[in-house]
């Protein structure tokens, strides 16, 4: 005779719950599937503003997608969706103002290093230019969040820009940038024909071929340099590759926006009728 034993029961342990997921603010397409393209980044793309300008104007219900006010950072659109941004805000960006110096050598472009001082501190009501046209009165708010917009090395001279304008920046510096930057450019030493072409294109810095350059003679003992990248010391470092060595560098034009006759260490504001 066959012994049976009794069958144990089995216990079933419930497996943890899974922990919950953030929920994510999608605006859909016609077909319903969500992208997920943060607004703040769309409409920087577009050019209606920077990153931070954008978290501003949603977090303040300044934006609509589609019709829709949506004031919570993060939110994904498609990036076909129709954004309107609110008189409100366009106000707000018209109040930004952008200066340009003419920078001394000894100053540095951004924060304060090695006990250097940022060009920034030039920006004072008595070292405006006497012949500035625009119809700005100064005011301690126009150095409210103002910032550089590119470098100019501390033993170099002539135009940067300091902007409030997140659109500003962006164009002179934004990865997809293609302004350009003149310089004259003093050197010693002798230029091939082969140096030449060189620096016009074919020259590498920091393991990268840099962008085809406009280099020119501008006299006997100055070139003349039109980029449209801005690698730390850029022109210095492609003269040492042909066999030269740099004076003295003045920057002298970014975009259409030219030095003129802007003495040193004086500035005016950008006017309504120049664009980068």
């Amino acid at each position: 005779m066959i012994e049976h034993k009794p069958v144990k029961s089995i216990r079933r342990i419930p497996r943890p719950a899974a922990p919950p997921v953030a929920a994510e603010t999608h605006v859909q397409n016609s077909a319903g599937a969500a992208i997920n393209q943060r607004l703040s980044k769309l409409m920087s793309e577009r050019g209606l503003c920077s990153r931070r300008e954008a978290d501003e104007w949603i977090a303040n219900g300044w934006v609509r997608v589609d019709g829709v006010v949506t004031n919570t950072l993060g939110t994904r659109v498609p990036g076909t969706c129709r954004i309107d941004i609110d008189d409100t805000a366009r106000q707000h960006q018209s109040e930004r103002v952008t200066i340009l110096l003419h920078k001394p050598m000894g100053y540095v472009s951004a924060q304060a290093e090695d006990g250097h001082t940022p060009a920034i501190t030039l920006i004072r009501p008595e070292s405006r230019w006497d012949e500035d046209g625009a119809p700005l009165q100064f005011k301690g708010v126009h150095l409210r969040g103002l910032a550089p917009a590119g470098r100019l090395d501390i033993d170099s001279t002539g135009l940067i820009v300091f902007t409030q304008d997140g659109r500003v920046a962006r164009r002179l510096i934004g990865d997809d940038s293609l302004i350009e930057k003149e310089y004259l450019v003093r050197v010693e030493g002798n230029l091939s024909d082969q140096g030449m072409r060189l620096l016009n294109h074919g020259l590498s810095l920091d393991d990268s071929v840099l962008k085809p350059a406009k280099v020119s003679w501008q006299n006997e003992d100055q070139l003349r340099f039109v980029l449209r990248e801005g690698k730390k010391r850029q022109i210095r470092r492609m003269c040492e590759l042909v066999g030269l060595k740099v004076v003295g560098l003045k920057r002298i034009r970014i975009g259409s926006v030219v030095l003129g006759k802007l003495p040193v260490s004086q500035w005016r504001y950008l006017r309504r009728d120049e664009k980068f």
